[in-house]
């Protein structure tokens, strides 16, 4: 994952799971959880190669869950992430895994672009003023309501994830690609408002990359051995 992109959105992961769920809010499936032997051992340093790939891998499937996990998944989450230093070093270690962990980790730093930088005006009035050129962009049209607002990008980052949670990972990855490409061309445009940050469409780009590489090398399987 590029290393400013981790910078900057590291931070914003757990802060999608607001107080309030999106209209369609999601239930998670039954008996749903991390093995709390393995999460013991991580924490205490003595878990084996395999089975942090295989910690990871469910950590990966609980991340969209986080609207509504019960008290043991949820505090075992909190502990991985308390022993990992935060956050950003959350996303940083699943990222070390290819497969899902990878390809999770790199949408939700996407996700965190969305949410940071979504609402700025800037950001609002360059997607407006594109979709006055083309009012559906590719792989969009099923995703956007007429209206371009201050909500959009989020939205679209609530469908992204919904996808996650779902297992139906093609469609998250897709949705996020299709949502990538149309950011970067909108705040690419030679007219368009100037964002703070300035390289915002760089860090979209980036993120894009390592999405579809992530998609690519791991296809969305099962967790393997840590890269280096």
């Amino acid at each position: 994952m590029h290393e400013k992109l981790l910078h900057r959105a590291g931070s914003r992961l757990v802060h999608r799971h607001h107080d309030e769920p999106p209209s369609s809010a999601r239930t998670g499936p039954d008996g749903f959880g991390l093995d709390q032997a393995d999460v013991g051992r991580f924490t205490a340093g003595t878990l084996g190669p395999q089975d942090e790939a295989r910690l990871a891998q469910e950590v990966a499937e609980l991340l969209p869950h986080g609207w509504d996990l019960p008290y043991k998944p949820e505090e075992s989450l909190r502990r991985i992430v308390t022993h990992l230093g935060g956050q950003e070093e959350l996303l940083e270690w699943l990222d070390g895994y290819q497969g899902l962990p990878q390809l999770t980790a790199r949408i939700y730093a996407f996700l965190g672009l969305l949410d940071q930088y979504g609402d700025e005006p800037a950001v609002v009035t360059a997607l407006r003023e594109s979709r006055g050129q083309q009012p559906y962009p590719a792989g969009l049209r099923d995703f956007l309501v007429p209206q371009t607002n201050e909500d959009t990008l989020s939205n679209l980052g609530y469908r992204v994830e919904e996808f996650l949670s779902e297992g139906q990972d093609d469609n998250a990855t897709a949705l996020a690609l299709a949502t990538a490409d149309w950011l970067r061309q909108s705040l690419s445009q030679p007219d368009a408002p100037r964002t703070d940050p300035g390289d915002l469409a760089d860090l979209v780009g980036h993120a894009r990359t390592d999405i579809d590489e992530a998609a690519a090398s791991g296809n969305g399987g099962e967790g393997e051995t840590r890269q280096s």
